[in-house]
């Protein structure tokens, strides 16, 4: 019996295959025709200009083609049979002609195809990665990011190759078939039969080896995703994992990984390869019964040899798209499932998005009321149950609580990443429901505990949300977070480029530069969700003077751990099991002895209540 280990939600087995029960791009590929119409609608149509300069040369391509056995019976005929000079002047000038001809066309078949794929690649990777970027929270988190890179890169990739080489490899190779057997049937239709003989049988063992194919491609995904997972996640938490002496559990893990990514692999690489000698081996058959007959024909003088050079010439020259179409299948199977997996991204349709008639939210005061509000990320468990709270007006507001007491879904909820099950938010009397997404989330400027940093500089860093912004508004804002000084300090000032999620500074930098961005936003709502967990004492001091200087024209929410960072909020609301229990002003609370004193004496020992009281007391003596 393997055993699970839970880790935010995603769950592995033995810590090495990720179980896919709710993944949301493991889907079952769309019909064919389905994903070919779709195809052309979306993004084939569109460039119909060079669809039809790409037609054109796949025309003249199997024009030529066709053209060569009858070349062939000609030459056969009337050079070495007939022995006719004349012949023997202008064939060769004939034959340099049609594959001139066919080689210009198969340039032009071969960049159109190569355009048309890099297109339809351009266009998939910005649809899919706005739909990601507009798709719910809730939704982004249910999968792996590491299948979303992998079908972002991988199931693309593969679509450009099914739409480039199968649309125009199709049509290419379907109409030298259609002009080669045409051909074949003028020469001799009961020749054509014979050597088509082995067809049916190719067609039935290829249709066996699509099933195989798209279950070996859907495996290779679901593997490669797990893959890019485990290494991301591995060189995100690589301090951790030198810290706990991890390196050669994690090394095993992704070689587990890899292991099964090339043995998917494989597998699909041998249904693939199967095609062409399937094809090939049956069309061997058609080929020898052609000659077989044809030559019997030959020899009792009912055929002349330049009939039969010319009709094994076409059948020779048959094979070659024959194998093509056969190898075409599976890379379109290919192209499907991977379709299937972008369109299931593409197509998603998020929760929160605006009503119908929605306004934009007009923030005036940014009073904000919870009325009777639940909500859980599962069905199942309540994170908040009927919770009412009141944040007055421009009020520096704290929630402090225990872990999992909801502190941090109201600041979810506030942002419209996820929507009440029952019950409704209003801010300055407009219910969020009833307003725009994008007004509800510009009304609010957020500083998280673990602050994220793009790989960029910092001025841009701070600017982010505020693009334009002046340098000497991006200075200012840094001046109230306690930032500008050590940005000074750095190589290039402002112009310094922060690293992958800023691992080129402190923690404490990271949060002071996040800080500026939410000062530089100037946001009528403030939302800070442990804003001080990564300062020392000196800079959480100077960053709360600055944030007592910004209260007086916003509401402020801060979520604290630190009870310390609290004292001075006109109201604290003390959380417990998404239900507000105690509210009120620091030394108020304390008064009552309830949670909030209980949190404290937690934190700060029983030393400072009893000197409080006693100081009371001396001071009614």
């Amino acid at each position: 019996m393997s055993k699970k280990t839970t880790l935010r939600g995603r769950v592995f087995h033995d810590q090495n295959e990720a179980t896919r029960a709710d993944d949301t791009l493991s889907v079952a590929p769309l019909p064919v025709r389905v994903v070919v119409k779709r195809m052309v609608r979306e993004h084939l149509l569109p460039m119909k200009s060079y669809l039809l300069m790409s037609f054109a040369a796949m025309a003249a391509v199997a024009a030529t083609t066709g053209a060569l056995p009858f070349l062939m019976q000609r030459i056969s005929d009337e050079i070495v049979v007939a022995k006719n000079m004349n012949s023997l002047y202008y064939m060769p000038l004939l034959v340099i002609f049609i594959t001139s001809l066919k080689a210009a066309a198969e340039y032009v078949s071969s960049v159109s195809e190569n355009y048309i794929g890099q297109r339809i690649t351009a266009e998939l990777r910005e649809r899919m990665f706005k739909a990601l970027m507009y798709a719910d929270l809730s939704w982004i988190q249910r999968t792996h990011t590491g299948r979303f890179t992998s079908s972002f890169l991988g199931d693309i990739g593969a679509i450009q190759s099914a739409a480039g080489i199968t649309i125009v490899g199709l049509g290419k190779n379907i109409l030298k078939c259609i002009f080669l057997i045409g051909g074949m049937f003028y020469m001799d239709w009961i020749l054509t039969i014979a050597a088509a003989a082995g067809l049916p049988f190719a067609f039935h063992q290829l249709g066996r080896q699509r099933k195989k194919m798209v279950r070996s491609s859907t495996r290779v995904f679901q593997e490669s995703g797990d893959l890019t997972s485990f290494v991301s996640q591995a060189l995100s938490g690589i301090r951790v994992v030198k810290a706990y002496g991890r390196e050669e559990e994690e090394t095993k893990r992704v070689a587990s990984a890899i292991g099964r990514t090339v043995d998917f692999s494989m597998q699909a690489n041998r249904v693939k390869a199967a095609s062409g000698p399937i094809t090939e081996a049956l069309s061997g058959l058609g080929i020898a019964a052609a000659i077989f007959y044809g030559g019997y024909r030959g020899i009792t003088g009912s055929m002349t040899p330049g009939e039969f050079m010319g009709f094994i010439t076409a059948t020779m020259l048959l094979y070659q798209p024959l194998k093509a179409l056969a190898q075409l299948q599976t890379t379109l199977q290919v192209g499907v499932a991977a379709a299937s997996r972008v369109f299931a991204v593409i197509d998603n349709i998020p929760e929160i998005q605006n009503a119908p008639g929605a306004k934009p939210l007009q923030v005036t005061d940014g009073a904000i009321r919870f009325d009777n509000v639940s909500f859980g990320y599962t069905p199942e468990t309540l994170v908040l149950k009927d919770f009412s709270l009141d944040i007055p007006r421009k009020q520096k507001v704290a929630l402090v609580g225990p872990s999992g007491a909801g502190k941090s879904t109201v600041l979810n909820l506030i942002l419209r990443f996820y929507e009440p099950m029952s019950g409704s938010i209003s801010i300055d009397g407009q219910k969020l429901s009833e307003t725009t997404v994008a007004s509800a989330r510009a009304a609010s400027a957020l500083v998280t505990q673990d602050p994220f940093l793009f790989d960029d500089t910092i001025a841009t860093n701070i600017s982010y949300g505020s693009e334009h912004a002046s340098r000497e508004e991006i200075e200012a804002a840094a001046r109230t977070a306690v930032a500008h000084d050590f940005i000074m300090a750095m190589p290039q000032g402002y112009d310094t480029v922060v690293g992958e999620a800023g691992n080129r500074l402190s923690g404490g930098q990271k949060q002071r530069i996040s800080f500026a961005r939410a000062i530089l936003r100037d946001a009528p709502i403030l939302l800070l969700d442990e804003p001080t967990s990564a300062l020392d004492s000196k800079a959480e001091a100077l960053l709360q003077e600055a944030l007592d200087r910004m209260v007086d024209d916003r509401t402020v929410i801060m979520i604290a751990h630190r009870l310390s960072t609290v004292k001075k909020a006109d109201i604290i609301y003390v959380m417990d099991s998404g239900r507000i229990v105690e509210s009120g002003k620091h030394e108020d609370l304390l008064e009552k002895n309830g949670a909030y004193a209980r949190l404290y004496e937690t934190q700060f020992g029983a030393s400072e209540k009893p000197a409080r009281k006693r100081t009371k007391r001396t001071a009614r003596l």
